[in-house]
């Protein structure tokens, strides 16, 4: 089955063959159709499996006929990297649709995205805060609103966005359209689901588990040996854009620094950083300028990148949920990835539940060569320098061989 199945205006089809897609994945071949029908539609799929062009195709499908020069569609995003993330989807489906969307959220000028409101755009794509500030003000008019998408809505609430949330679809009272896309769907979300959707469709793709194309093991190791056993395994396998977690702000501002001095080409992406940091990292990291993207959890969501063969969680993820979205940002849409982690001896709790998730035992791994008995130092180096902008050696990152 190909995209041709769904009589898309050749229009829509020009986007679909500019941006190479050919096989729909599980996620498009079951939303898309209800959806084409004006359907309400709970959309529950792993991170990674197409869930984007699964409810933009559609829409640019509907908003191609109709009127222009006024907000059509809303779709309602956590994170300011997922918002831009689903303009990009919508420029590169809809470049031959002459239709038009802007992205609204935080960190950025509003006199800006005020401009661009009054361009007229179909299509708005916000963070729950931004969009209410807009409301307040009265320069957003979603009164000939005819979609409403909650995109990553676990994420959402997780986030604390619930209120906003509320507030944002108390604005919006008449009938519309409405698309809900999850993860999962923990009762928070199942509750918001029976107020807001009219008879909805519910299309499940395996959203409990993580996705099969990536293979899964575990690094154990001491705390203190963490950075230096991410540094061996990064010389000793060979990669193409590794995607590294660490819990905290601090801890990935200091492992981006430590590799940075060994010459890697990696810049970190954490909420210390402005608007144009974070964009110039993730552009970066797109374009293969920066190989290495060492980032919290605000990146889990917000990235979609091909190119990523591992991701390495520095720090072992707080819930199963989170092991799933960090470890789906690799071996996406069919692509094979690897998902390696490192763990400590206060990991075992953590450890058995995604084992329970994935209904086997992890494999454990030791790297040859590397002393697992070296002891901590007396005290924590401070480190002075710190990076502002993406670091790109001269020389390039150094060669990789295959781990043996």
């Amino acid at each position: 089955m190909n995209f041709e199945t769904f009589n898309f205006h050749t229009s829509v089809m020009a986007g679909v063959h500019a941006l190479g897609y050919t096989i729909p994945t599980p996620i498009q071949l079951q939303a898309i159709p209800p959806i084409l029908q004006g359907r309400d539609v709970i959309g529950l799929a792993q991170t990674g499996t197409g869930k984007t062009a699964a409810f933009v195709l559609p829409i640019l499908e509907r908003l191609r006929s109709g009127p222009r020069g006024g907000v059509r569609a809303l779709i309602i995003s956590p994170t300011r990297e997922l918002a831009e993330q689903t303009c990009e989807v919508i420029d590169g489906l809809g470049c031959k649709t002459q239709l038009r969307g802007v992205t609204i959220y935080g960190g950025v000028s509003m006199t800006q995205q005020i401009r661009a409101l009054h361009g007229k755009p179909e299509i708005v794509v916000a963070c729950p805060g931004r969009l209410l500030d807009h409301l307040w003000k009265g320069t957003i008019n979603l009164s000939g609103l005819e979609i409403l998408v909650i995109d990553e809505a676990d994420r959402m609430f997780d986030m604390g966005f619930l209120p906003d949330v509320r507030n944002i679809l108390s604005c919006i009272m008449h009938k519309r359209q409405t698309l809900l896309f999850s993860a999962t769907m923990p009762d928070n979300i199942r509750r918001l689901a029976r107020e807001i959707l009219h008879d909805p469709v519910t299309i499940q793709i395996d959203h409990t588990l993580p996705i099969k194309t990536v293979s899964h093991f575990l690094y154990p190791v001491q705390q203190h040996l963490k950075t230096t056993l991410l540094k061996e395994i990064l010389n000793k396998t060979k990669t193409d854009s590794v995607l590294v977690f660490t819990r905290t702000k601090h801890r990935a501002e200091r492992v981006t620094q430590q590799l940075v001095r060994e010459g890697y080409r990696v810049t970190s992406l954490q909420g210390n950083l402005s608007q144009g940091q974070r964009q110039a990292a993730l552009t970066g990291f797109r374009n293969g300028s920066i190989k290495i993207l060492v980032a919290t959890d605000i990146a889990a969501r917000g990235i979609d990148v091909l190119s990523i063969s591992h991701v390495i969680n520095y720090d072992m993820p707080e819930t199963t949920d989170d092991y799933v979205h960090r470890i789906g940002r690799t071996g996406r849409v069919e692509k094979n990835g690897d998902a390696l982690t490192l763990v400590t001896g206060e990991d075992g709790d953590r450890i058995r539940a995604i084992e329970r998730l994935l209904g086997a035992p992890l494999e454990r791994l030791t790297l040859k060569g590397f002393d697992y008995n070296r002891r901590a130092p007396d005290r924590e180096v401070s480190l002075s320098y710190r990076p502002r902008r993406p670091f790109i050696p001269r020389q390039g990152i150094r060669n990789q061989v295959a781990m043996t």
